[in-house]
């Protein structure tokens, strides 16, 4: 007759290759019931974003379905995020789990597409998700996630708004489009602080922040305010943007915050009527800066039409046409990032 026991020693010999550890030491088997032949468990994911999720499904169904006198596996997928931070006890951002920084050293780069369409492949992923826009001179993730009208305040706390599953705060929301934003450091530094302990996040598995370009006084306060789960630096491929994004992750590297990588934005074109691609803006520089600062390149994003008009529609390609090249490019860097930050969630724990 099969145990218990013998379905969790079969699913021991089942590795999560990211982790590198058995799934039932990572505690992700539960709910594991033996009715006759009939097998019943619950695999819990440590992020919904899982890049190998189908693995290790399958590699959990077959570990099962092998033992003796099975004949029926019932499994189900759920997940549990692991946390960069200890958020149950955190006084700032109590109940985010990860939180990610999206930089530049530059403007002009897209890093705001980027932040914008990784939160919105979270979500889609089934985690939940905020993205809390930073930048204070340029807050235009509000416009290109398609949120018209300012928060609601509660309790002098602000509840931010939910677009396309993502909750969404700006300091765009409380002054208008024409109005320039002169503020100098204290003021841009009190802002930020502002945004990060009075908005109602509520349970987050990550939050996604969209930095100001440059090495300024939102990032240091952000980095200096919270831990960070991992920046994400983005660059375009030519030589102004390296140099500059080459600062940026010096100084992130400095501050102790862990790097997750580089992204190559505006890589290339594909034309859209002959399929020919073109380096408008060069190519391979995100690749090159990746390599002499020891961090991991995360990919190349298109430069692509489709991209520019959703986001202006208030509508993110990730959620707009889901199935598009461009869209599965951003599945794919958020199932990269969240890979990661499982990966540095699970060292520390170890500790």
């Amino acid at each position: 007759m099969v145990t218990k026991e013998d379905v969790l020693k079969a699913l021991a010999a089942v590795k999560d290759p990211e982790l590198g550890r058995d799934v039932v030491s990572l505690h992700m088997i539960d709910g594991v019931e033996v009715a006759g032949d009939a097998v019943t468990f619950t695999l819990n994911l440590t992020t919904p974003a899982c890049p190998l999720r189908s693995r290790l499904e399958e590699a959990a169904r077959a570990a099962v379905g092998e033992i003796p006198g099975v004949g029926r596996v019932e499994m189900k997928t759920g997940s549990s995020v692991y946390a960069t931070r200890d958020y149950a006890e955190a006084e700032v951002l109590k109940g985010v789990k990860n939180i990610i920084a999206v930089a530049s050293g530059k403007g002009g780069v897209g890093k705001s597409t980027v932040a914008v369409n990784l939160a919105c492949a979270l979500a889609a992923s089934g985690a939940r998700v905020g993205i809390l826009d930073a930048d204070v001179y340029g807050p235009n993730v509000p416009l290109m996630m398609g949120v018209r009208s300012a928060p609601a305040v509660r309790d002098e706390r602000i509840i931010p708004p939910v677009a396309h599953g993502v909750k969404v705060a700006s300091l765009g929301f409380f002054y208008s489009e024409e109005t320039p934003v002169i503020w100098r450091g204290p003021l841009v530094a009190g802002a930020v602080r502002q945004l990060l302990t009075q908005v109602e996040w509520g349970e987050l598995d990550y939050l996604v922040c969209d930095l100001p370009p440059g090495t300024g006084d939102a990032s240091l306060t952000l980095a200096q305010t919270v831990p960070l789960g991992g920046i994400l630096i983005v660059t375009t491929p030519q030589d102004a943007a390296l140099s500059i994004a080459a600062k940026a992750l010096a100084m992130f590297k400095r501050l102790d915050a862990p790097i997750l990588g580089v992204v190559e934005n505006m890589s290339y074109f594909v034309c859209p009527h002959c399929g020919g691609r073109t380096d408008i803006f060069s190519s391979g520089g995100g690749r090159k800066i990746a390599a002499e600062r020891g961090v991991d390149y995360l990919g190349e994003i298109p430069l692509a039409v489709a991209v520019r008009e959703q986001s202006d529609e208030g509508e993110p390609i990730v959620a707009s046409d889901p199935d598009s090249p461009e869209a599965v490019v951003y599945k794919e860097l958020a199932f990269k990032v969240a890979g990661m930050l499982s990966i540095v969630a699970y060292s520390k724990m170890k500790r």
